[in-house]
């Protein structure tokens, strides 16, 4: 829709975003829970830019629950506690038939024969809880020590799945009520994290659950959107069913659950004996390879909640469900040689090469050994006898070295002194784990930077995968990534498998990759320690990669979510001749930049979109240090270093552009009231910040005494 199109009045915008709402949530839970999508990508993505251009135009009709609200701010001190409405207790393990049927036993002595249990899939993530009242999410908290969680709302919001409203549309969502589930990493997430991790210099996280939980407490929630998490939910506690009325089992109650649109694992199953527990075991036992999340046994619940009353709980854990667990998966098998492999920040990483061994599904062959110091601590050698599993049912690892079957033919490794690439000595920093090919023309390195440039989160060249650019790369066609926008259909159509359909396609996914945003390229050039998140900082900071170029680390560290460590990282990556002329050949090359939306207020910011350097429009906010007016000195002073939230619509301009004023004379706004905020400007429709001022005795100013401040009358 033209923003001609819409709506011209309050009402009118009201009734159209809630017609949105409905049809994204529509979507989001054909999408995200049920897996049946029925629109595409930019269908959907045409809905949600109407949402926000409403929104934007009109900030009054904004709702806590809107689908443009999951990311929305950065909360600046640790998470607050949350009491549980009802303990969140642990679960008593079982690892054999003996133990299972040891608990049906004490069930049936308190509850009669005439039993049934719900069995589903122990999810392998973080514990949450999640409160809903009159069906709309207001808190969710992890699970802490059982009576005391960790405020992270803002965080779960991120995740796509979890509705913010509960779908009404047959049983009537209740008043009020806490629900319970997991929240995961799926495989493939994690995978491109730790590769994120690894590009830069961070360590690794060692296994889905851990990755999901540091995901969840980041004090940053757009980390958390970045993290692609999922949950699924299990069960309901202090429910205040209103008219509806209230499940009368667990199996009743997922069936609830689902119902209100929320994801609820579909693996589950009603068992009305011990047998049919057993048979659903060993039915996932080996099943539970073919997900493609982590998951580490069986809940068995009792099903009906009266007898689970009956059965109580003793202070750590109810009596009325066990979890078994699957028993870890290892296997012995036998070091055949140690090889290095080079990454693209020139990581020179050592591979255990295996006889091939059947492990939680698959076949394994290599094993990743980390460095040189993992090797030495499991003191690891060629031809050692030796312990592997996956680590988090993923990444196969070597855990131990069975040392009594060693016959003293085995050989120590060392790491090589020269790059196995191309020769060139290697080095160690201080500090650091990994040794490095300091080489940037090296092969190796120049084959995984051109794979992560194109890389779908970078520039997203689609089709051109590891074995297009290997050939690239080996026939001399490419040396670096600015020669892909020199290729010709003609020489890709020579390649293996490509014919000149095929050869077209990705020249013209090449093409398109030239008007990728700043923050792109950024991430694509594979800077040290700058990953998505940081390349959309640096993007939105300095508008273009001219000035990002000429910035100083004491210039870098200044901005938020910058630190030394990156900033010395990026001036360093700049400082390197290879590097400028590779700019200046992309430049050349017909690769725009486009800054996307500049920080208000950053020196040579731009305006949004565009080509670098483009000029900004007169009065834009965005367009100077001043936001395009001449102000005073005085004006300066009274706004420079003071933290302003805006609440409510204002008449003279957007609150977009009302917060860009302030940060171009040096002030801060943020979305959320704390004892730390200087100013609340309220407009019409304020809300509950304007409440929450009044309680911390925060001044708080209308639309006119605000204009006045920024010397705007």
């Amino acid at each position: 829709m033209d923003r001609q199109d819409m709506p011209g009045d309050v009402a009118a915008a009201r009734a159209r975003a809630e017609e949105l709402r409905a049809l994204i949530r529509h979507h989001d839970y054909l999408y995200y829970v049920l897996d049946r999508p029925e629109i595409d990508d930019a269908a959907y993505d045409a809905l949600m830019r109407e949402l926000r251009e409403l929104e934007e135009r009109f900030p009054e009709i904004i709702t806590p629950d809107s689908p443009t609200q999951r990311v929305s701010g950065r909360p600046a001190a640790p998470f607050g506690r949350v009491r549980h409405a009802e303990p969140m207790l642990s679960l008593d393990n079982a690892f054999s038939a003996d133990e299972l049927r040891a608990f049906d036993q004490r069930v049936r002595r308190v509850v009669g024969d005439d039993v049934a249990y719900v069995a589903e899939l122990k999810i392998d993530g973080l514990s949450i809880a999640l409160t809903y009242e009159d069906g709309v999410f207001v808190r969710g908290a992890t699970r802490g020590d059982g009576e005391v969680g960790e405020d992270v709302t803002a965080n779960l919001r991120t995740i796509r799945s979890l509705p913010l409203r509960l779908r009404d549309a047959g049983r009537p969502v209740p008043r009020r009520v806490e629900v319970r589930g997991e929240v995961y990493m799926t495989f493939d997430a994690f995978r491109r994290l730790n590769e994120e991790q690894a590009a830069r210099g961070q360590q690794p996280f060692a296994n889905p659950r851990n990755a999901a939980a540091g995901s969840v407490r980041q004090l940053d929630p757009a980390v958390t959107a970045s993290r692609s998490l999922d949950i699924w939910v299990y069960g309901l506690a202090a429910l205040d069913p209103g008219p509806g009325g209230a499940p009368a089992s667990q199996w009743e109650a997922l069936q609830a659950l689902r119902e209100w649109g929320l994801p609820v694992n579909p693996h589950a199953r009603r068992c009305t004996s011990l047998d049919e527990i057993l048979a659903f075991i060993e039915e996932w036992a080996e099943r539970r390879h073919e997900l493609p999340y982590l998951t580490d046994g069986i809940v068995i619940k009792v099903d009906r909640f009266d007898h689970q009353r009956a059965l109580g709980a003793t202070a750590r854990s109810p009596r009325w469900a066990v979890a078994y667990k699957f028993p870890a998966e290892k296997a012995r098998t036998r070091v055949r040689d140690i090889i290095v492999g080079v990454g693209r920040t020139g990581a020179l990483t050592p591979v255990a090469v295996l006889d091939p061994v059947l492990l939680a599904g698959t076949t394994v062959s290599r094993a990743s050994l980390h460095n040189a110091d993992y090797i030495r601590e499991k003191d690891i050698r060629i031809g050692d006898l030796v312990v592997v599993h996956k680590a988090g049912e993923i990444i196969p690892e070597v855990v131990e070295v069975v040392k009594e079957a060693r016959t003293g033919a085995e050989r120590p490794f060392r790491m090589p002194d020269h790059c196995p690439s191309c020769g060139s000595r290697v080095v160690r920093v201080p500090g650091e784990a990994a040794t490095r090919c300091p080489n940037a023309a090296c092969p190796a390195q120049q084959l995984e930077r051109i794979r992560h440039f194109a890389s779908r989160d970078a520039m997203d060249i689609e089709g051109l995968g590891p074995a297009i650019i290997e050939q690239l790369v080996s026939r001399g066609l490419v040396r670096d990534v600015a020669d892909l926008y020199h290729l010709t259909a003609e020489q890709v159509a020579g390649l293996e498998r490509m014919g000149p359909k095929s050869a077209a396609n990705l020249i013209a996914a090449i093409d398109a990759s030239r008007d990728r945003p700043l923050r792109r390229l950024l991430y694509g050039l594979g800077i040290r320690f700058v990953g998505e998140r940081v390349a959309a900082v640096l993007a939105r900071h300095f508008g273009t990669i001219d000035r990002l170029m000429t910035a100083g680390a004491e210039e870098l560290a200044a901005v938020p979510d910058i630190g030394a460590r990156i900033a010395e990282s990026i001036v360093a990556f700049f400082q390197d001749e290879h590097n400028r002329r590779l700019i200046q050949r992309l430049a050349a090359a017909g690769v725009r930049a486009a800054a996307g939306e500049p920080e208000p207020g950053s020196a040579g910011a731009p305006a949004a979109e565009g080509p670098a350097g483009a000029a900004p429009a007169p009065g834009d906010p965005g367009g100077g240090p001043d936001g395009g007016l001449a102000v005073s000195e005085e004006v300066r002073a009274r706004v420079a270093g003071k933290t302003f939230v805006f609440t409510g619509g204002l008449a003279s301009m957007t609150r977009d552009e009302a917060q860009a004023l302030v940060e171009a004379l040096g002030g801060r706004a943020t979305s959320s009231v704390s004892r730390k905020t200087d100013y609340v400007v309220a407009g019409e429709g304020a809300g509950s910040k304007l409440a929450r001022a009044r309680e911390l005795g925060i001044p708080v100013l209308d639309e006119e005494q605000f204009l006045r401040l920024v010397g705007r009358k």
